[in-house]
């Protein structure tokens, strides 16, 4: 099977590196060609195609994880060359009805279109990440899938239904994500963080609150950029359901606002190893109140 990853952003590249593992060719497509990402690439021995459709000329799997405000257009563009048969993995985060549209350009195009929800983060997991599919064609995929690796069951026949769960999901941890950075950060200007945490960790004693604030500030810091993109999507899907996305809307502009700062360089330059690995959800909340000060 040969195996086309649109898109080489985090989750393109270690589903790279565990497929080439295993021998399998892999080829990916990425409208940023940064040293980066050709250097990555080259050393895992994958191929750089030139366009989505080249890329879908010579897949037998073409895997779409790219931004959630990306979906419909890669799967426009890979339909152009798109083999017949050619089963097309969607784990963009988008909304049931962004997946429907996605699946009509490659149905048009004789492809096999299987929408693909990742249930939690992807680098502790890696490959076996929980992945929930669904769509007509995902029973035919789960086997050669679970074959390569993945962790993947089928939620349903139905288009939707794999990411009106994960979507529903993300109101709750990317919502809790934004929370936790929002109240952490005003409780430490305020000096009142050990009492929060300690009043957060009787109410809720299973939960490590100060590791889980840290990894929540680590991901927002590094991703916010493609967790907002995610939760207007989220915000999408629950407008779909006849409700108004306020919860979501609010999460959308929180971790945006941390990806804007990120890019300004708030919480150090993007690419050194000490970029939002910092063990200490404090510093970071510091460094956000040291650049709200007037």
């Amino acid at each position: 099977m040969n195996v086309g990853l649109i898109g080489y952003g985090e989750v393109g590249r270690i589903l790279a590196e565990d497929l080439r593992a295993q021998g399998l060719a892999v080829a990916a497509y990425d409208l940023k060609r940064d040293p980066e990402l050709s250097a990555h690439a080259q050393a895992r021995g994958v191929p750089l195609a030139r366009s989505a459709s080249e890329l879908a000329a010579q897949s037998d799997l073409l895997i779409s994880a790219v931004t959630a405000s990306q979906t419909v257009a890669v799967a426009e563009a890979a339909s152009a060359g798109l083999k017949k048969g050619c089963f097309f993995l969607d784990f963009n985060s988008a909304s049931p009805g962004a997946k429907a549209r996605a699946a009509d350009c490659i149905y048009a195009a004789g492809g096999r279109y299987v929408e693909g929800a990742l249930m939690t983060s992807v680098p502790p997991y890696r490959i076996k990440v929980p992945l929930l599919l669904g769509g007509p064609d995902a029973q035919a995929l789960l086997a050669p899938l679970n074959t390569l690796g993945f962790a993947a069951k089928v939620a349903s026949e139905q288009l939707g239904v794999a990411s009106a769960t994960k979507m529903c999901r993300s109101v709750m941890i990317k919502g809790l994500e934004a929370m936790v950075i929002e109240s952490f950060t005003t409780a430490r200007h305020y000096g009142v963080e050990d009492a929060l945490i300690a009043s957060l960790q009787e109410t809720f004693p299973s939960i490590d609150w100060e590791r889980q604030a840290s990894y929540f500030f680590q991901r927002v810091i590094e991703h916010g950029r493609r967790r907002s993109e995610e939760v207007r999507e989220v915000a999408q899907t629950v407008r779909e359901a006849g409700l108004s996305p306020w919860s979501a809307a609010g999460t959308a502009e929180r971790q945006a606002w941390v990806a804007n700062l990120a890019d300004l360089g708030v919480f150090g330059p993007r690419g050194e190893p000490s970029f939002a690995r910092s063990s200490d959800w404090r510093v970071e909340a510091d460094r956000l109140l040291n650049h709200n000060k007037p």
